[in-house]
């Protein structure tokens, strides 16, 4: 599959003057092109939203008319014909504030989908983005950290589409009509007291939220640490029983949310703050208009009909007005929420697919490393210079000491990373040259560490080809031997596996990642250290598996015990980087160097282990044999 590197993604800054803007990046998720059912509703909430502006701006002369028509001398009319006027009037007041409501409801009702759409439309763009990054740029991120930032960021994007798109725009037309009655009405003075009452109401918002950005930016840094903190030490929650160093880590955890807890503090600080503020704005201006209107009633230019209509549209612009100002305070705080969350989509994967990269196409497979060299920083060279071929159908192991750079080659493999020189073939293909997904699925895994999925074991073996069939996946264990085990399990292959795969030994989760390698069927096959963390006992069953897996296939074997790659075809042992001798075991033997060094240790470590196994099961056996017994 073709990176989607090139894809055009939305800028997103919580600093000020970026709100707009940010708001038109995001139009495309509110504004689906595959989707018309979507657009359909978008106009439907607009229309919906015109009509409940429409009532709100009428609500206020009804308003009006009741006080004017209870209001001045005695009226002639009968009591019935002088009712009928301020009733109706009453009952088109009430019909006004429920045709409001409920075109407000509709309005939310029918945006829903469109909201939940751009939600789930960037979460799954963030989500496959986190898959695109390179392994490198997973090394350095902490996983809760990564999952906070995710979910922050989701929420704050539902925030921005819904308050940019249903109260902004239709907020700014009521001020715009509101104004236009009180000239057509009152006159320009009232115009003016309102204009300045609402910029100055409009500005202090503003400056006032901007100020408070940073003191969210802290208390999401301090809240992403603290869930980084609490999700790095359950994962590891062994070692730290281990170490009994649960007070540390509660600490740890404790010091995170301390910061959390003062940035939290200062944020609801500042809000009463804004809040405060906002409010001495408005009702200075309310107390200006007011005094203005009761001088017009008195001096007979107003009525007191109008002098209610004043104030009944002083109160209907203080809803939006408080409301804008709650959502310009929404729209800052999720743009700092997502701000995090579109780093991590403006972050360019390091191994990207070229341009017009084709599938692998697999014929031997041949494996070729033609001069290899690589770092992972530039001032520590890993491999230099490294050649080798992988015959089809062969076994070469690499082994050497600790960061010689054997797991490396698994790595430069897989295009994990790229070469720093030279060239790694498959059947003559550069890996640069063809596609991550087919290079990927042609090579088959068994690592050192297997940390399963926190499913069942079916779901984990059926991991390797899904969509296997129950019998495929029963074959694929009978071939790693562990088909038995899972058959004793009350639930069978319906068996969850914990947490990492924690509730399975270390041997049941190697035969289990086996098992999901054999289903994959890959032509090519990396064995990286696959036996080195299992006793003797368990690593001869599972290497007899392996040896049943790689057997016609392209192999490479990353191993540590030299006993799992005596039958190699070739042997490779690495130093510093370099190819330091090559051949089988016997001619390594012979050859009397590094290799055998490393053979006759493990040799006499092994002869010690199970020397030292015997005396535990005999421990009268020295004095059987002649050692003096004590006095």
């Amino acid at each position: 599959m073709a990176s989607d590197s090139t894809e055009k993604k939305p800028s997103v800054s919580a600093d000020e003057g970026s709100v707009f803007s940010t708001v038109r990046n995001l139009w495309s998720y509110m504004w689906p092109d595959n989707r018309p059912d979507l657009r359909l509703r978008v106009i439907m909430a607009l229309a919906a939203l015109l009509a409940s502006k429409v009532a709100t701006t009428l609500i206020p002369f009804a308003y009006k008319g009741i006080i004017d028509s209870l209001d001045g001398p005695e009226p002639d009319q009968t009591l019935i014909l002088g009712l009928a006027i301020p009733l109706v009037l009453v009952i088109a007041y009430v019909l006004g504030n429920i045709i409001d409501a409920g075109f407000q409801q509709l309005r939310d009702v029918w945006f829903a989908s469109v909201g939940q759409h751009a939600v789930r439309k960037l979460a799954l763009q963030t989500f496959h983005h986190m898959h695109r990054l390179s392994l490198r740029f997973h090394l350095q991120r902490r996983t809760g950290g990564l999952s906070r930032v995710i979910e922050r960021g989701t929420k704050g994007i539902e925030t921005v589409v819904r308050f940019a798109m249903l109260n902004i725009a239709p907020t700014m037309v009521e001020f715009v009509v509101v104004a236009i009655i009180f000239v057509w009405l009152f006159g320009i003075s009232y115009l003016g007291v309102l204009v300045v009452m609402i910029w100055g109401y409009l500005y202090f918002t503003i400056k006032a939220s901007n100020w408070r950005i940073s003191i969210r930016r802290d208390m999401n840094e301090s809240d992403t640490d603290a869930n980084g903190k609490a999700i790095d030490s359950l994962l590891n929650f062994e070692t730290v029983k281990y170490f009994a160093n649960e007070e540390m880590e509660a600490r740890r955890f404790d010091g995170a949310m301390e910061g959390y807890e003062r940035s939290a503090i200062r944020i609801w600080t500042s809000l009463g703050f804004l809040n405060f503020g906002q409010a001495v704005i408005f009702y200075g201006g309310f107390l200006v208009i007011s005094i203005m209107s009761i001088l017009g009633v008195m001096d007979g230019t107003l009525t007191l009909g109008d002098f209610v209509l004043l104030n009944t549209f002083l109160m209907q612009i203080y809803r939006p007005l408080n409301f804008i100002g709650f959502v310009y305070r929404e729209l800052r705080q999720g743009l700092t929420d997502i701000e995090e969350m579109f780093k991590l989509l403006d972050q360019d994967p390091e191994i990207q697919d070229k341009l017009g990269a084709k599938a692998l196409a697999v014929t031997g497979p041949v494996i070729r490393f033609e001069d290899v060299s690589f770092h992972y920083d530039p001032d520590r060279p890993i491999l230099k210079g490294v050649s080798f071929e992988v015959p089809a159908g062969k076994t070469v192991a690499i082994v050497g000491p600790t960061g010689a750079g054997k797991s490396t080659i698994s790595r430069l493999l897989f295009r994990f990373y790229d070469v720093t020189g030279g060239r790694v073939t498959i059947d003559g293909q550069d890996l640069r040259e063809v596609t991550q997904e087919s290079l990927r699925s042609a090579i088959g895994m068994v690592p050192q560490d297997t940390v399963l999925f926190n499913d069942t074991i079916g779901y984990n073996i059926e991991y390797g080809r899904p969509g296997a069939s129950a019998e495929e996946v029963k074959e694929a264990a009978r071939m790693a031997q562990v088909a038995g085990f899972i058959e004793t399990l009350p639930k069978g292959y319906d068996t969850p596996v914990g947490e990492r795969g924690l509730k399975l030994s270390g041997g049941e989760k190697q035969r289990v990642a086996i098992a999901r390698t054999i289903l994959k069927s890959p032509s090519i096959l990396i064995l990286d250290e696959a036996t080195s963390a299992l006793d003797t006992k368990t690593e001869r069953d599972i290497q007899a598996a392996l040896d049943e897996v790689s057997r016609n296939r392209t192999t490479v074997v990353i191993a540590h015990r030299l006993s799992t790659v005596v039958n190699a075809d070739e042997i490779l042992v690495l130093r510093d980087g370099q190819i330091a001798e090559r051949g089988d075991h016997a001619n390594l033997l012979q050859q009397d160097g590094l290799y055998a060094q490393m053979w006759n240790r493990q040799r006499e470590a092994n002869e010690a282990a199970e020397l030292l196994a015997r005396t535990q099961d005999d421990p009268d056996g020295f004095v059987k044999r002649g050692t003096p017994a004590a006095e």
